[in-house]
Formats: C-alpha cells, structure tokens, sequence
C-alpha cells in the first residue's frame, strides 16, 4: 500500500453541519447500547453544544476536513484541548472525532490523517494526543495501534439483571 499524505483544512459551514450530524448519530448510536434512543440522541447534541459552544469558531478546538494530493476530502476530524484537564492549562490535545470517508477507507487515509492531527497538535504546543475508541470498533483499535497509541486506561462493563423473585437483601 502506497503512503498516503493529506492536507488539513478548516471545515466550511456546510462540512462542519455534515460532520456534526454524522458524528452525532454515531455517538447516539453508541450510547443508544445503553441507554433509550431518544436520550441517547439528546446527549450526543448537548455533547456538542457543550464543547463547542461556538460551532467551529470554537476557541482552541479544530475542525478540520483532509485534502488528498488531487483536493478530494477523504475524512474529517476535531481536535481540540483533552477534556479531561482544564482547558487554559491542557498540555494534552483530544481527538473527538476522526472519520475517513467509506470510498476511502482501507487505502491508508487514516493513518494519513493521524499524522496530520499529529503535526497540528505538535504545532499548538500540546504534548500528547488522546482518544477514546469503542472496545468493539477493532477496525480502529488497529489503525490505533498501528500508529503507536497505547491504552492508557479501559472501561468494561458487564449488562446484569436482577432474577425475579429474588430478594435485594
């Protein structure tokens, strides 16, 4: 496989709205394992009007497309402080969200975009790069791993349900 390179961009209008609805119905698909449909969708929007409260004018957040050599978007990410840490202080940058397009995928693009995100956040002055990825998402836990990110830490969950006729006690 050919190593692919890419060129960041800021979203327009039009790609931010595309972006915010994908990664919302993803994120609504997710939680929706956990939780009723409807709350799930509900959090996934107030999860954006929480961290980006200005859209994609957000301060110190970036929402990017990525260019190929021949001006093709092939993906998109947001990038922006690790909210896990106060974000005047953050020494540490977060990747909420990474999306290489379906035509694109398993051709390089999104370890192209990786190393794009890396260099952006190299050049803001972070020093490290975080995510979160779905434990069943092996796809991406491999592109993941491939590109030198290790687990910092996990979070296991085991559904369980109390047998009736059972005492609480």
């Amino acid at each position: 496989m050919d190593v692919q390179r890419v060129t960041l961009r800021k979203m327009t209008p039009s790609e931010y709205d595309a972006a915010t609805g994908h990664r919302e119905a993803e994120t609504a698909r997710e939680l929706g394992k956990f939780m009723p449909e409807e709350l799930a969708r509900e959090r996934a929007h107030q999860d954006t009007v929480r961290f980006l409260p200005d859209g994609p004018d957000t301060t110190g957040h970036h929402l990017v497309v990525a260019e190929n050599g021949s001006a093709e978007v092939v993906g998109n990410a947001w990038i922006g402080p690790d909210p896990r840490q106060a974000a005047a202080t953050a020494r540490s940058a977060w990747l909420y969200d990474i999306n290489v397009f379906p035509a694109f995928r398993r051709r390089g693009y999104g370890s192209a975009l990786l190393s794009a995100a890396e260099e952006l956040v190299a050049r803001e002055g972070w020093t490290s790069l975080g995510l979160n990825v779905s434990g069943d998402n092996e796809a991406a836990i491999a592109l993941y791993r491939r590109n030198g990110y290790d687990v910092e830490s996990m979070s296991l969950r085991k559904s369980v349900q109390h047998a009736p006729g059972t005492d609480n006690n």
